[in-house]
């Protein structure tokens, strides 16, 4: 069995396999025997002025009828509701050219839960039944196995790593029986928008390895582009083609000043009226073994990528465990300064090596 903890959007949760069967809440998204695998997460987050929105979803392959999972969350959620329809899709088809809330029936587990954890929501997107929960590692174990999931000892050990960092999950399961009635497609995940106020934006990446290869899509909606470091950034030379420090086979592959047609298309979405027009979009893409795959990730306020190991508390990324000095945002220059510096300093050269006197 795979024993690591998945993101709903960008998040884990533990598996259900069929109502005769317990839930296994081992990381990836596979049920006790095997018969569920993630094949890719992909996660949009925008950060504007303390607010994070984290909308993601992922696909998965198997034959289980039922199945959830645990994701760790940077804080309790203003709000929790279905993202839109072709959002995800149509940030892939720009990076790569070329119904509702139903009975709350999952409600009912609430008088079983464990005293020690406190259940802040429950709501239902599409076939998901969802629960944000607070409370201690051992409170959200016990809240676990008290409503069905069968704990291994590696998904013990990083549901109480992620508790350190923050005491908020949110459980998801997936309903079979209402998929079917909404006519989903097995394997496409539903779209979970997630709304947080964060001072910086938090991004959960080891929860999505899980015994394989990880790979997943991050896409960046921010108010300035996002570099992988610093002295670029100050310099305003892209970060396209480069890779985050310190987390090989994680890229930034692709960045653009948001576009006319791609803000109609986004903001139009279901729930995405927020979307900013002046917003920089940032295409990011991890391909790495699972066992190199050991952090989290934020974004400093000069738009610089950085990670910390899975536990961290979700803030201390960016300013650190003693938050004494605050980080570094200092001015950057426009994106594409290196560049144009430097096409002037040849041109500059060349016209002194030409206007130079010449001896006769």
């Amino acid at each position: 069995m795979v024993n690591k903890l998945v993101p709903a959007a960008a998040a884990t949760l533990a598996v259900f396999l069929t109502q005769a069967l317990p839930a296994a809440a081992c990381g990836g998204l596979i049920a006790p025997n095997g018969a569920i695998r993630l094949e890719r997460a992909t996660t949009l987050v925008a950060w504007h002025d303390g607010v994070e929105r984290y909308l993601t979803s992922f696909s998965y392959s198997g034959e289980a009828s039922s199945f959830g999972w645990i994701v760790p969350l940077p804080a309790v959620p203003v709000k929790v509701e279905e993202g839109g329809g072709w959002t995800l899709q149509r940030l892939f088809r720009e990076t790569h050219p070329q119904p509702a809330i139903l009975s709350l029936d999952f409600a009912a587990r609430a008088a079983t839960q464990s005293s020690s954890v406190e259940v802040l929501q429950q709501v239902q997107v599409r076939a998901l039944d969802i629960t944000v929960l607070r409370g201690s590692g051992q409170g959200v174990l016990d809240w676990a196995a008290e409503n069905g999931f069968a704990i291994d000892a590696e998904t013990h050990d990083h549901v109480l790593q992620y508790a350190k960092g923050s005491p908020v999950f949110m459980a998801a399961k997936y309903n079979a029986g209402r998929a079917e009635q909404q006519r989903l497609i097995f394997g496409d995940g539903a779209p979970v928008l997630i709304t947080l106020k964060v001072p910086h934006p938090w991004i959960p990446f080891e929860v999505l390895a899980a015994g394989q290869q990880v790979q997943a899509d991050l896409y960046l909606l921010s108010d300035k582009p996002v570099n992988t470091s610093t002295w670029r950034a100050l310099i305003g030379a892209s970060g396209v083609g480069t890779a985050v420090q310190g987390a090989d086979g994680f890229t930034l592959e692709f960045q653009e000043k948001m576009t006319d047609s791609l803000y109609h298309d986004l903001s139009t979405d279901k729930n995405m009226g927020w979307v900013r027009k002046d917003s920089w979009l940032t295409y990011l893409s991890l391909n790495a073994p699972d066992e190199d795959v050991t952090y989290d990730m934020s974004v400093t306020p000069m738009g610089v990528v950085k990670i910390a190991p899975f536990g961290t508390k979700p803030m201390a990324i960016v300013d650190g465990n003693g938050n004494q000095t605050p980080p570094l945002d200092a001015p950057t220059a426009p994106m594409g300064t290196a560049m144009s510096l430097l096409i002037l300093a040849i041109v500059f050269g060349a016209a002194l090596w030409i206007l130079k006197p010449r001896e006769a």
